[in-house]
């Protein structure tokens, strides 16, 4: 089997000759029969460090081979003079975001729809990102979409590629209707609220590689130059094998709920919830869940994506929330085979000590990563990382288009499922007081997102959990 190194040689030496090119391609297809024949034949916490080993050794290949030509005939390849229709769903700050770095990320790249529950939050978009983006901003008032369907109809409206970017109470409907769809898609962190998403999330992962769609997660630091060189020195043994983490999400508060009295006379349970979703469970998973994602999903790149045996944790609500049910600090720790932890700390309020690092102990090293400081590994030989700074929000859409124009489909599924729910872990271990195992996670029965929603509906809001009292169902 040939490695990153002998890929990647082949696939520059493509950009010289059209044989070239044609032999690229062809051994970058024997490298993914390979890792599908590995898949099948190795242990799951194996086939996940294959694949994704593959998806980024593919990624590489792909991102070099379109740059010459595509080949016809590939499914789903997009020639460069084949222009791109974007859908946005969910048009807050971060969605507004998305948007504007896939029109950055290829230049025939068009917005083309928009939708979001609210009418006032779309025109907002709208406005910014037409300012920004006269030429490829094409959202006529046909296509602006308002409503809790409106993700439905961006996804039938024509588009090629869509951004989710909604609260992640609503991910896994809005990513099993684009993959249904056959959409490629752009899917915003964490993936879900609660273990039954995470389960139809995985679904929807499995229908897309049938699909061949490209489906690239918005856990941003695996797309940055720096953290991906770093966390392939602590892969390669840089600091001997890791024996503990400390990750922190030390920050102010986020979002805070509006007092009830600021509630107008005519705004149903639904809608208030909904203008103040970070602080309701159903909506963003708690902010350990929602924000301190992101530690957690580094603590999972770390240890190759291998899923932790069980969790304990700590945590509650120190500052008044009015009508909020979320904790605004916990400190989770996880156990991992060979008696590896990883302890993850998360405190979202005022006036506090800020932090948002990452600390690595390996059994012949130290590595640490400060904030946006360059990373540096105490080890075996000293390493501090002095390439190139990246845009990893810009990173990640460039290598998403340049998958679909390639014809070789990105799919960060199984690793954005996996980290989304050790985040829904430490959250049930904190909110029980009790230890929480993979399996019990994985198999919880708590369902917090509604099946039905209405805007005159009744929608009550659950208490705020109390360690030794709420029960893991």
């Amino acid at each position: 089997m040939l490695d990153a190194a002998a890929l990647w040689y082949v696939a520059v030496s493509s950009v010289l000759t059209e044989s070239a090119l044609n032999l690229g391609v062809y051994l970058a297809s024997v490298f993914r029969l390979n890792r599908i024949n590995i898949s099948i034949m190795n242990t799951p916490s194996n086939s996940l460090t294959s694949r994704r080993e593959f998806l980024k050794t593919s990624a590489l290949v792909g991102s070099v081979l379109a740059a010459p030509a595509i080949l016809p005939g590939q499914l789903f390849t997009k020639e460069n003079n084949d222009t791109l229709r974007v859908g946005l769903i969910g048009c807050g700050g971060r969605g507004s975001g998305a948007a504007s770095q896939a029109l950055n990320a290829d230049k025939n790249v068009v917005l083309t729809a928009m939708g979001d529950a609210f009418e006032d939050q779309l025109q907002k978009s709208l406005q910014s990102l037409q300012k920004e983006h006269p030429e490829t901003v094409k959202v006529t008032p046909e296509k602006c979409f308002v409503g809790l369907d409106a993700y439905q109809k961006v996804i039938d409206s024509g588009v090629d590629v869509v951004l989710l970017a909604t609260p992640p109470g609503f991910r896994p409907l809005h990513l099993k209707a684009a993959v249904d769809a056959g959409k490629h898609i752009f899917c915003e962190k964490p993936m879900a609220t609660d273990a039954p998403g995470i389960r139809s999330v995985l679904e929807s992962v499995k229908a897309a590689k049938e699909k061949n769609l490209s489906l690239v997660a918005g856990f941003c630091w695996r797309y940055e130059a720096a953290r991906r060189e770093f966390y392939k020195l602590v892969h390669d043994g840089a600091m001997g094998d890791i024996r503990a983490i400390y990750a922190t999400y030390y920050a102010g508060q986020v979002k805070p709920m509006p007092a009830a009295s600021e509630r107008p006379a005519d705004m149903g349970d639904l809608e208030w919830q909904m203008r103040n979703w970070y602080n309701f469970s159903w909506l963003s998973g708690d902010g350990y869940v929602e924000q301190a994602c992101h530690s957690v999903d580094k603590v999972a790149w770390a240890l190759k994506d291998q899923s932790p045996l069980k969790a304990v944790a700590v945590g509650g609500r120190q500052t008044p929330n009015n009508q909020g049910n979320i904790f605004d600090h916990m400190f989770v720790v996880y156990e991992f085979p060979d008696e590896v932890r990883a302890f993850v700390g998360q405190r979202q309020v005022g006036n506090t000590y800020s932090d948002n690092s990452d600390y690595l102990m390996g059994s012949a090293g130290f590595g640490k990563i400060q904030g946006w400081s360059a990373p540096y590994i105490k080890g075996k030989e000293n390493w501090r990382y002095k390439g190139p700074k990246s845009d990893m929000y810009q990173v990640e859409h460039n290598e998403l288009f340049a998958s679909i124009r390639s014809g070789k489909p990105i799919n960060d599924g199984e690793r954005m499922a996996h980290s989304s729910l050790m985040g829904i872990m430490g959250r049930m271990a904190a909110y029980t007081g009790q230890e929480i195992t993979w399996e019990q996670a994985m198999n919880s029965q708590e369902k917090l997102v509604p099946d039905q929603l209405d805007w005159k509906m009744k929608l009550e809001i659950s208490p705020i959990a109390m360690p030794g009292v709420t029960k893991l169902v």
